[in-house]
């Protein structure tokens, strides 16, 4: 596994998780952030749809790429807050 952090020109940071697992077969990849979708035998199907909406009410996004049989990345942005340091 291997997690990158890099600012954007936009003023986000941009945090990427991938693997080099089995990856996310095409036809899952637009629901696994569905609620209650999961490909686990005991899941609840809700972790994903949790972390997304989360990252959503903090003004970012969170998506997933893969390329199945070489893993997946999970990556997500948020908006930089600016503080003022004085």
């Amino acid at each position: 596994m291997v997690i990158r952090s890099e600012m954007e020109k936009n003023k986000q940071i941009l945090v990427s998780v991938s693997d080099t697992g089995m990856g996310v077969p095409p036809q899952l990849e637009g629901h696994i952030f569905d609620p209650f979708f999961t490909t686990k035998s005991h899941g609840t199907g809700m972790g994903l749809r949790i972390s997304r909406s989360i990252i959503e009410s903090h003004g970012g996004r969170l998506w997933v790429t893969s390329a199945l049989g070489l893993g997946a990345v999970f990556q997500f942005t948020l908006p930089v807050a600016v503080t003022d340091s004085s």
